[in-house]
């Protein structure tokens, strides 16, 4: 097991953690497999420690071991009241505690016969889900964990970003390795788009081979553990046909940013051949390819963004679209090759307003679109994404849904290539590479 000292620090959801230290709510960690939840557990314990909480103090479960996978609820109760020591309030860590079948009585019971304070981390949305709620109904708070963002890449990587001033006076940026050897920004952020944020690509390298390895062991996990098996532990028998949920997945990640029903899906497979597998003769159902996307969701592997009429101000049923929340995935299911730059670089703006703590949707203004509203308490940001904004033609395809909203709200383009003018009619343009760092 990796110790605690040689992780590197993922302060955004280590501080949140922090906060709620001592605090009756049970912490829970959600977010997909190999995200860094285990990690940020480990990091917690050694914050507890080094503040002078004593070891005897803090019980660890990881329910992936063979230690405690094989354990009941009561079991689980039993094993935490065995270590209890008597005047001391205990920190209690229980990780993918979803594998415990009724894992809520054990700890809903812990939280109201100890003195303890408890985190938990898990895999699947179903955490949440009613069935959980009734439990511990406002007596929890989510952090939702997702993968490395930009600048954290940089840092679990050990590159550097140095402000370089040239001969002429200007200053840009360029990356350092340990080495000292130096690169530019955007041959950083190409690796980050072909690497992803996995923080496990960390003891891999920088290497498609073995990153390709890696990600295929998070994609078996996440498909058989985290849908395939919880489906038969929930004794459910809606997603039943691994074939099926791959065609699902390969098809909504060859289509992240693009405007999806769920009804098309399954028409669109059959249209296309990917269902030709000697078996099935026509499109599954709606409410089957509901089910399965939903799988998905719940497993934090894709994400839905709805649709949000800005005149009308309101939500639209129809026509939302889905981001995966690694883009290393996608490469891995779709193969490096390439395809639309533009929804690959809304895919990653996308996440890291997620991660900045705002709800986001997509804009429809008239018959034109908007890729994100962000909002945050009374902030709104409205925000274009493209890779270049050199071209006159995309200029505009980019400025005028913007230039139609009639509030004062920030409006900013994001692109690799802003060109000269860094705003148009109060407008931002801005570099996309350079947005991400300003985290």
């Amino acid at each position: 097991m990796i110790e605690s000292h040689k992780l590197k620090e993922r302060d955004r959801y280590l501080n949140k953690l922090i906060g709620f230290q001592d605090t009756e709510p049970v912490k829970i960690i959600t977010g997909i497999r190999r995200c860094g939840k285990s990690s940020l557990l480990k990091l917690m314990v050694a914050h507890l420690i080094k503040t002078g909480i004593q070891p005897e103090q803090i019980v660890e479960m990881n329910f992936e071991s063979n230690d405690f996978r094989k354990m009941t609820s009561d079991a689980v109760y039993a094993y935490v009241k065995k270590h209890v020591i008597a005047g001391k309030r205990m920190y209690l860590f229980f990780d993918e505690i979803q594998r415990i079948d009724a894992w809520e009585d054990a700890i809903n019971a812990l939280r109201v016969d100890l003195d303890c304070d408890i985190y938990v981390t898990g895999s699947n949305a179903y955490l949440l889900s009613s069935e959980y709620s009734t439990y511990l109904s406002g007596r929890c708070v989510e952090i939702k964990m997702l993968p490395l963002s930009f600048s954290e890449f940089l840092y679990f990587h050990d590159f550097e970003v140095r402000e370089i001033r040239s001969a002429l006076g200007g200053v840009h940026k360029r990356v350092f390795d340990k080495k000292g050897e130096h690169y530019e920004l955007r041959e950083a952020f190409e690796a980050f788009m072909r690497f992803g944020g996995m923080p496990g690509i960390v003891d891999v390298g920088l290497d498609q081979e073995r990153a390709l390895l890696l990600l295929d062991g998070i994609y078996s996990t996440v498909v058989v553990r985290d849908i395939l098996e919880r489906e038969k532990r929930r004794g459910q028998k809606r997603i039943t046909d691994p074939i099926l949920l791959r065609k699902i997945i390969m098809f909504l990640a060859d289509n992240i940013g693009s405007n999806v029903s769920i009804a098309s899906i399954g028409n669109t497979l059959v249209n296309e051949g990917l269902l030709e597998d000697g078996k099935r003769k026509s499109a599954p159902s709606a409410h089957t390819v509901q089910a399965y996307v939903n799988a998905l969701l719940e497993s934090y592997f894709f994400y839905e963004i709805k649709r949000f009429d800005i005149k009308g101000k309101e939500y639209l049923r129809t026509l939302g679209k889905y981001y995966i929340v690694d883009i290393a995935l996608g490469n891995y299911l779709l193969g490096f090759r390439n395809r639309d730059s533009g929804h690959a670089l809304e895919n990653v703006v996308y996440f890291e307003l997620l991660r900045r703590g705002y709800d986001v949707a997509i804009g429809k203004i008239d018959n034109m679109e908007v890729d994100f509203i962000a909002t945050i308490a009374d902030e709104r940001k409205y925000i274009q994404v493209t890779e270049s904004m050199n071209s006159e033609d995309i200029r505009k395809r980019e400025l005028v849904p913007l230039q139609r909203i009639r509030d004062n709200y920030e409006k900013i383009v994001l692109s690799l290539e802003p060109g000269l003018d860094s705003s148009y009619e109060g407008i931002k343009s801005e570099n996309l590479i350079e947005w991400l760092l300003a985290d």
